[in-house]
């Protein structure tokens, strides 16, 4: 059976509540500036375990169910409800445990794993946050193996924090005591603002939505930083330097170049501008340095604006101004960040324009060297781990595969951009000609 064809029926729903009541004094958690100002979306997350005859479906559930109410009491704003973008109730009201039956082989998802069809493995649509903060559904597949889907609003966590619970609750279900202690305190240093003006869902698309997985292997990702650094010697000046690029800057000024050759034809772009973000942690940049530990949004995007000929040199230009822009994410734009009014008017601007079809902008989010594949809950390390599709055009999702020296990217563009991208001769030519999990992340 295909992922197309697979049937999920949900057998129950309940509340998670946490395992402790949180105490009065912690009962009013502030959303900070970053939280205020992020897109009311879930983070989705798939994770899949083969069959194990050691630990039972039943026990497996019990640990999940107990472990989940362990995490949501030392997380304990995961199990408000957020209100008026302006603060969580931590009424310890709990979080969505949804659980299905999927007609449906772990190998057969492996085989050929489906964006679109992951989707079906989510407790709830990706825009539908309402005031929830986690969300989790246990699929029970066929063969006796087991899909756990795990959603955090983004109005609370970034990627960080979303892996930081993750683990905790897996460390909660294995019995590992060295459990993380998140610290609570952003919004001293984003203090909250006034909005007004401002909306958070510019940009959220639910349909006309196409999502593709491309892999990437090593020796390819290898050859395309090669690529550029030769180049970038060759342009370097005594007094300019260039080191070679990241995995990251390499891949994604490649696959940006790609999209604008195959779907932005040069005579078609008159006056648009163009924008490439790329998300960035904020607590290594700023003054003093933060610890993991500090849980919320906590990372903001760096704006590259390509100059005009960018996209024509197979993206050879415009990977040094992704270096230069993720390198002014610093102490000081940290400083201005947290006065607010600036940064909020400059968005203002950006969605306006946005509105208007002005601006054209293509994101980047890179979970590679996240903990991803650490989430052992008691019975073994994940067989994969896979996204969904998501909600937004123009965003391309970076995961490690398996072995984490390839990159699965998860590109999500409008379908008639789609249709286009996937025939580009140059990323054909690179991109890793197999689809299945067990041949490129293994």
């Amino acid at each position: 059976m295909t992922m197309a064809e697979m049937e999920v029926e949900v057998v129950s729903r309940d509340t998670i509540k946490p395992a402790s009541p949180t105490p009065d004094h912690l009962r009013h958690y502030k959303l900070s500036f970053l939280d205020q100002i992020q897109v009311p979306v879930f983070m989705p997350l798939v994770i899949f375990f083969p069959r194990d005859d050691v630990v039972s479906l039943d026990e497996k559930c019990s640990r999940i169910k107990r472990s989940l109410a362990d995490a949501l009491a030392k997380f304990y704003p995961l199990a408000g409800r957020v209100r008026d973008n302006l603060y969580v109730d931590c009424n310890d009201e709990g979080a969505l445990y949804v659980e299905a039956r999927v007609r449906c082989k772990l190998s057969d998802i492996l085989e050929n794993p489906v964006p679109r069809a992951l989707n079906r493995f989510l407790p709830r649509e990706l825009d539908d946050v309402q005031d929830l903060a986690v969300a989790v559904q246990v699929n029970f597949l066929e063969c006796g193996g087991l899909a756990l889907s795990l959603l955090i609003s983004h109005k609370v966590a970034d990627a960080l924090s979303f892996f930081t619970f993750l683990n905790a609750w897996a460390a909660s279900a294995r019995g590992d005591p060295n459990i993380i202690d998140p610290c609570f305190n952003s919004s001293e240093l984003f203090p909250p603002i006034n909005l007004s003006g401002f909306q958070t869902s510019t940009g959220i698309v639910r349909d006309n939505i196409s999502t593709r997985r491309f892999i990437f292997d090593a020796a390819t990702i290898a050859s395309i930083r090669e690529q550029f650094a030769d180049l970038n010697t060759v342009a370097a000046t005594t007094d300019h330097p260039r080191r070679r690029p990241t995995r990251i800057e390499a891949l994604s000024s490649f696959l940006w170049s790609r999209y604008m050759a195959s779907t932005q034809p040069i005579d078609a772009r008159g006056d648009k501008i163009y924008t490439v973000l790329h998300a960035v942690n904020l607590r290594t940049r700023t003054e003093p340095p933060m610890s993991e530990r500090h849980f919320g949004n906590i990372s903001r995007l760096a704006i590259t604006v390509p100059t005009v000929d960018a996209g024509t040199d197979g993206g050879y230009k415009i990977v040094d101004q992704v270096r230069d822009a993720i390198k002014q994410v610093n102490g000081e734009y940290v400083r201005k960040l947290r006065e607010g009014e600036g940064h909020l008017n400059s968005l203002k601007e950006q969605a306006a324009r946005f509105s208007r079809g002005e601006l054209v902008s293509f994101s980047f989010t890179s979970l590679c060297r996240f903990p991803i594949y650490e989430a052992d809950f008691g019975w073994g390390k994940p067989a994969w781990v896979g996204s969904a599709s998501l909600t937004f055009k123009n965003l391309i999702v970076f995961m490690d595969t398996k072995t984490g020296d390839g990159i699965e990217a998860w590109v999500n563009l409008k379908e008639e951009d789609m249709a286009k991208f996937e025939q580009d001769e140059e990323l054909l030519a690179i991109v890793s000609p197999s689809v299945s999990v067990n041949s490129c992340a293994f």
